[in-house]
């Protein structure tokens, strides 16, 4: 277990090395460059010089990179210029990184909540009206566009109902007490009860628009498996020899078919938290999906930077405990892996 974890690190620290390359070079392929996304139409050619001077932009592309990867490994990305100017990128984004990661953990348990049972039991009762519904619920979920469903749903829910806040975190007039930057964890931890409340009102409608694209591939992919399952000699021979149920839920249907569900899962969970832009966008969730358009509209390099860099950390990240969780679900996958 310990050699492949090790194993998958590494491969993982690769990937991550060869983005930053990547991103290293698209940056400053990009039109206009940090210069003039620092300067504007205000500099003059003299300015121009000198700030590419300071920059380091003078030197070599090894030597900018080889300062730029320093730097990065510090966690030093430089000095926001559009989103939030004169803050430290690094800052700006440790600041909206629970916003999105409060979001995204609300949306994939609302999509696990719905998606799941609702898969095996549509596979358990395949042709049914329960399995119809689901199947044209999923196929909505995935056509639909984010940005469309998060307006619908803003627009019935709180202007036409008034029963869920339009946007936001939080309500202005709430004076709620920062501890974890989660404000509805923050609210709990100092059990001021209003504020928990008032946050998770705020939190409920983006989740649910976040959510629609992870319930429908993992009620998908959930009833495909369990299909699959069901179709296995040993489930047969566990309900021949006249076992309980509930054991043959348990230990033969979902434990096997669940290692395609983890791997949709791990893959849902790295895309909300690479950002939501969208959702966060129609919301007005200060994260760093936000922050990502911000950040693309305004040329600030500096926190396109360590907002890329951390949400494809993150997506591997993500993807490194989906690949340990297979070892546990399936020890077969260690013996194999070892013997490769």
């Amino acid at each position: 277990m310990l050699r492949f974890t090790v194993r998958r690190v590494l491969q993982l620290a690769l990937v991550v090395f060869v983005l930053s390359v990547l991103l290293f070079a698209w940056l400053r392929a990009l039109p206009g460059g940090p210069v003039a996304a620092i300067l504007g139409n205000r500099g003059t050619a003299e300015s121009r010089a000198q700030l590419r001077e300071a920059l380091g932009l003078d030197e070599p592309i090894f030597v900018q990179y080889l300062a730029f990867l320093g730097r990065a490994l510090t966690g030093d990305f430089g000095t926001s210029t559009g989103v939030s100017p004169g803050k430290p990128a690094t800052e700006l984004f440790l600041e909206r990184f629970p916003a999105t990661v409060e979001l995204s953990i609300a949306a994939i348990v609302l999509a696990l909540i719905a998606a799941i049972p609702l898969g095996y039991l549509a596979a358990r009762h395949r042709g049914g009206w329960l399995d119809n519904v689901g199947v044209v619920g999923s196929m909505i979920g995935i056509s639909i566009p984010i940005f469309f469903l998060a307006f619908l749903l803003k627009y019935l829910l709180s202007i036409e109902l008034g029963l869920l806040p339009t946007g936001g975190r939080q309500s202005a007039g709430i004076d709620a007490t920062r501890v974890t930057g989660f404000f509805v964890l923050d609210g709990i931890l100092t059990r001021e009860w209003d504020a928990a409340l008032d946050a998770l009102k705020h939190l409920l409608l983006p989740a649910l628009a976040l959510a629609s694209i992870p319930f429908a591939v993992i009620f998908r992919i959930t009833r495909a498996s369990v299909l699959d399952v069901l179709d296995e000699d040993y489930v047969r021979t566990a309900r021949s020899k006249g076992l309980a149920q509930w054991v043959i839920r348990d230990r033969h249907i979902l434990r096997n078919a669940m290692l395609p569900v983890v791997t949709t899962i791990g893959l849902q969970t790295g895309a909300l938290l690479s950002g939501a832009v969208l959702t966060e966008t129609v919301f007005a969730w200060h994260g760093i999906g936000e922050a990502l358009a911000l950040g693309f509209e305004r040329k600030d390099f500096p926190v396109l930077q360590v907002v890329i860099i951390a949400a494809a950390m993150a997506y591997v990240l993500v993807n490194l405990v989906v690949d340990l969780s297979y070892a546990v679900i399936d020890p077969r996958i260690r013996t194999v892996r070892k013997g490769s």
